[in-house]
């Protein structure tokens, strides 16, 4: 295969090659950025006008909003394009902001599942010196480290990646994803990157030990709750977040994890849908629509109309 260095641009993954069933991926993925771009813009939106959502827990929820609007903004939008326009192409430099924004909202969302992680232990284990311990201060200084370390996360895969050479222009996904990069490159210089990937599995896996000891913890006072109600109004806070925080994780590591191949499984296709598109869609309805609280803000926000 001819070292291409540097492609001006890429093939993506085509999800069929029936026109009309490309339309029908179109309408499909419209639908899905459509209802994901609402419910997180509502979240948004709500927590900002209403005083009584300026609490941690909604202060994080907003940024988790904002997270997921980039991270399904970043991709979506070019597959619905090309497949509308009957093409795969996406050009070098589309291809490098892709994986820098992508990696920095998906940073950028791990990290506030874990830091609300720590918000519900304070809240379940803590409650009398919630307000001391997670005060405005440091509500806000955790969330610019996450921005930050994001930050850092995605300049440094980004730039481990795009100084590779490859030695094709086919990206087997629908999105400009690293390891399908990795799996065309043709020198050893891929190398630094799954350095850097090694890394950063260390960080991540760092935090699941963390949400595990803090689920741990959390378990264990919920047990020593007497009240029955009480007990299942806390299993219903933090189950939603353990469940999310689990998908992503685990769906991810799959699709980062498993060794490279040649020939694109549609298992793999199924879970990189699941973390990279699912998320951004189902945590407005998880974590705001069914709480009766924002229910009671966005009710209040559109009564006067």
């Amino acid at each position: 295969m001819p070292n291409l260095t540097r492609p001006t641009e890429f093939l993506l993954l085509e999800f069929s090659q029936v026109y009309k069933l490309q339309i029908l991926h179109f309408f499909l993925f419209l639908t899905i950025y459509i209802v994901s771009l609402t419910g997180n813009l509502f979240i948004v939106i709500v927590v900002l006008m209403n005083h009584r959502l300026h609490s941690p827990m909604y202060l994080f929820l907003m940024n988790l909003a904002l997270a997921d609007i980039g991270s399904i903004s970043v991709i979506v939008p070019k597959s619905m394009t090309n497949s509308l326009m009957n093409n795969r192409f996406i050009s070098y430099s589309e291809c490098t902001a892709q994986v820098f924004f992508f990696l920095f909202f998906e940073a950028s969302e791990y990290f506030l599942l874990t830091v609300m992680a720590h918000d519900r232990h304070v809240a379940i284990c803590n409650p009398l010196q919630y307000e001391t311990i997670m005060n405005k201060a440091a509500c806000i200084q955790m969330i610019v480290i996450v921005w930050l370390v994001s930050l850092f996360y995605a300049v440094l895969h980004t730039s481990g990646t795009f100084s590779i050479k490859f030695c094709s222009n086919k990206v087997d996904q629908f999105f400009c994803e690293i390891p399908k990069l990795l799996k065309i490159s043709c020198s050893d210089s891929y190398l630094f990157e799954v350095g850097v990937i090694v890394f950063c599995g260390i960080i991540i896996f760092g935090c699941f030990i963390f949400v595990v000891t803090t689920y741990v913890w959390i378990f264990t006072t919920v047990l020593k709750i007497p009240s029955v109600h009480g007990r299942e109004k806390a299993i219903r806070t933090c189950l939603p977040h353990l469940s999310v925080f689990s998908l992503m994780l685990f769906t991810g590591l799959f699709v980062y994890i498993r060794p490279p191949s040649n020939t694109s499984s549609d298992l793999e296709l199924i879970f990189v849908v699941i973390y990279a598109i699912l998320p951004p869609v189902l945590n407005p309805f998880i974590y705001s629509m069914r709480n009766k609280e924002f229910q009671n803000a966005l009710w209040n926000l559109y009564k006067p109309w």
